[in-house]
């Protein structure tokens, strides 16, 4: 049933952005949507809720889903030189990549809420396309390598690199980790006619989730070394070797780990290091944490670039993930792992 109104809730969005039968109630929000409204009224005066894509949260009565620019993604550095990180607490949702070296990186969704400084902005991957495309994002980098920057253009991903409106080096930091965005001008550069993305994961509610095994710290073990250290506490995961402050930590309900297969991208960094490819098509075995348990599944995505990621229980049951901020961790097959205990 929750997913029947989730479903029509999103339908009615798409209409009320294309000025079709649909009255919107309440104003317009911060992020400019075309028309306001948390819940849409349809004849005899039935009310529906809205749905953030990128958390499933309820929208306010005050906002819509569609608003007037796209997801954005910023592709946002991951070592200890990126320190502080800014705008994490803003996020949706963030999605954590293996890149050369051994180290990671960040790409960073923003949708609901745009701040108004990001950083610091690195490089994108060939790894993203399959990442940002489900929610038809646009990407905010420093640039690439030209072999992937022919391979985003050809996935037809709209990206704003060093030099676009926003984009700003800051006399604090050393380069290249010195590269922030406000992150507000370049939504209003990628303005575009209001409509709602496609929801990235299947929402649903905490007490549809299997009860799970108890967990209270995790390890996701990345090939090379690094590895991102979290605990449930107080309700919610934290970072506990995060590079971003205290007060600016993205605030995660779920922790969802995808063991991926990891490829090659077809050339070298400055340092001699191979660069990997994430393979995030087919399906691998997944973990879901939420409210300190861990339920395991498996993550199916198919071969199109926009296909979504579902997850089913070992059963075959569909898995839906609780509504919240959701951290995703791409965790290789070969050379990574995952430690957790109580």
């Amino acid at each position: 049933m929750e997913n029947l109104v989730r479903r029509v809730a999103l339908t009615l969005s798409a209409l009320t952005a294309t000025g079709l039968m649909l009255t919107a109630c309440g104003g317009s929000s911060s992020s400019s949507p075309e028309s306001g409204g948390g819940s849409q009224q349809v004849a005899g005066g039935q009310s529906i809720p809205q749905f953030w894509p990128l958390t499933g949260l309820k929208v306010a009565s005050d906002q819509s889903a569609a608003l007037d620019h796209p997801v954005l993604v910023a592709k946002m550095d991951n070592t200890f030189s990126s320190q502080p990180q800014v705008g994490l607490s803003k996020a949706d949702m963030v999605v954590e990549e293996l890149v050369e070296g051994g180290l990671t990186r960040l790409a960073v969704f923003y949708y609901s809420d745009i701040p108004g400084n990001v950083g610091p902005i690195r490089s994108m991957r060939a790894s993203d396309i399959d990442v940002v495309s489900p929610v038809h994002a646009s990407m905010v980098t420093s640039g690439a390598a030209g072999k992937t920057i022919a391979r985003i253009k050809g996935a037809h991903i709209p990206f704003y690199g060093e030099g676009s409106k926003g984009m700003y080096r800051s006399s604090q930091r050393s380069a290249p980790y010195n590269l922030f965005v406000h992150l507000n001008d370049v939504a209003a550069t990628a303005k575009t006619k209001a409509a709602t993305p496609p929801d990235y994961l299947q929402w649903g509610s905490a007490k549809s989730l299997p009860k799970g095994r108890k967990i209270g710290t995790i390890d996701a073990q990345f090939s090379g070394g690094h590895t991102t250290e979290w605990k449930f506490e107080n309700g919610s995961y934290h970072n506990l070797n995060s590079n971003a402050p205290a007060g600016d930590q993205f605030p995660a309900t779920n922790l969802l780990v995808l063991r991926v297969r990891e490829g090659d991208a077809g050339y070298l960094d400055p340092a001699g290091n191979h660069v990997p490819e994430t393979l995030l098509t087919g399906k691998g075995n997944a973990l879901l944490f939420h409210d300190g348990r861990m339920v395991t599944a498996q993550w199916h995505k198919g071969k199109k670039a926009t296909a979504k990621i579902t997850l089913r229980t070992k059963k075959g049951k569909k898995l839906q993930v609780p509504a919240g901020h959701t951290w995703i961790e791409l965790v290789p097959v070969d050379g990574g792992n995952v430690v957790f205990k109580k």
